[in-house]
């Protein structure tokens, strides 16, 4: 695979970005590049993405994933090869990941016979609205992966650069809404109603104590409250307020804590200004945890191929590939691509000069990773 030719495959994704459960266009267009150049396809029964194999069909097998959904963002970088689609945006890079993969797919091709297991390449939708992992799962088809290797787009670093860390580099992200009712009345006689406005405001107060005051110190961890709805005219004390809010941590034990503290603070104070408070709590994606001994392994392959090494730092951020690390290790690396505008910025770029050197690490590395575990 020449590094040319990639680099027209990411231009073309970037024209072409599709949301969340509608990459059809990318899912064919990717797969008839496999096609052509003889890569076996497994029939996910899916709408969109796909599963390439490679490999003798002997011995274990590992998998690389990339992710293929697009965002809607309104470009606002000025490329030449911008998204053709008003309002969607390839803003986090997953042009930049299935490339990268794909190439890595087309470079394990030339050594199929020689390889010493199977390679199974994920190009997975909707990483965006956080199920399309557990879409990909869903098939089976995975359920004889050893291990799990994927990447991430990263501006700060340039490209030629990977950011490897082993333990935990990327947060939980979950959804609460809490609900307080008091009782309507006319705002010039309070006295006549129960006013859950105040009990919000106390709420919110103790909320933060969940951080500062119920968590461990060394332990990360972030709840962010990012709504409030309370009323719908200036004279009337309303029967109800409405918070909502995420929760981010780096362990599923920390977040456990946090989601009983946050229930028992919500109900506790409400109470005391005589109103009554609700929770809802939506699990999203689990923290993404990496195998030290991959990441070892992962910083000798990239060094011997010459690219630059960076301990990178974990982020708040969340991502679906923790879904994959419920049936297997695995790691998420950095990938510079510089730019200097965060994922999910209209004006988010990513250098095409770092796709190659990322696809070779990962061929050469998932190659390195079957012989590993025939040891």
């Amino acid at each position: 695979m020449e590094e040319r030719r990639l680099t027209e495959v990411f231009k073309w994704l970037h024209r072409h970005p599709e949301l969340a459960m509608k990459e059809r266009q990318t899912t064919a267009y990717i797969r008839n590049i496999l096609a052509e150049n003889g890569v076996r396809l497994m029939d996910t029964g899916l709408d969109t993405g796909l599963i390439a194999v490679l490999g003798t069909g002997k011995g274990p097998t590992v998998a690389l994933r990339a992710d293929m959904d697009a965002l809607p963002v309104q470009e606002a970088t000025g490329l030449p090869y911008a998204s053709e689609c008003p309002g969607v945006m390839h803003a986090c890079g997953h042009d930049f990941h299935s490339a990268c993969m794909l190439g890595a797919a087309l470079l394990l091709k030339e050594r199929e016979s020689s390889l010493p297991g199977t390679v199974k390449v994920i190009f997975q939708p909707a990483e965006e609205v956080n199920h399309g992992a557990a879409l990909m799962i869903s098939t089976g088809l995975l359920n004889d992966v050893r291990l799990f290797l994927t990447g991430h787009t990263y501006p700060w670093y340039s490209a030629g650069t990977l950011g490897i860390r082993p333990g935990p580099v990327m947060a939980t992200a979950d959804r609460f809404q809490i609900s307080i009712r008091g009782k309507g009345c006319h705002a010039a006689h309070p006295e006549q109603g129960i006013d859950p406005i105040p009990a919000v405001g106390a709420i919110i107060t103790a909320v933060q104590t969940i951080i500062s005051r119920r968590t461990d110190p060394f332990a990360s961890a972030v709840v962010s409250i990012t709504r409030l709805e309370a009323g719908n005219t200036w004279n009337v004390i309303p029967e109800t307020a409405v918070m909502e809010g995420t929760v981010r941590s780096m362990t599923s034990a920390v977040r456990d804590s946090i989601r009983q503290s946050l229930k028992q603070v919500a109900e506790d104070t409400a109470r005391a200004f005589g109103c009554e408070a609700t929770m809802e709590y939506e699990y999203g994606p689990g923290p993404v945890v990496n195998d030290k001994g991959i990441c070892e392994r992962a910083e000798e392959t990239a060094r011997q191929l010459g690219l630059h090494v960076e301990m990178n730092p974990p982020a708040m951020i969340a991502e679906d590939f923790s879904e994959y690390l419920k049936m297997a290790p695995g790691a998420l690396f950095r990938i510079g691509t510089g730019g200097g505008y965060d994922n999910h910025h209209p004006a988010f770029t990513a250098d095409p000069a770092a796709i190659f050197p990322a696809a070779r690490f990962f061929a050469v590395l998932a190659e390195k990773e079957l012989a590993q575990l025939q040891e």
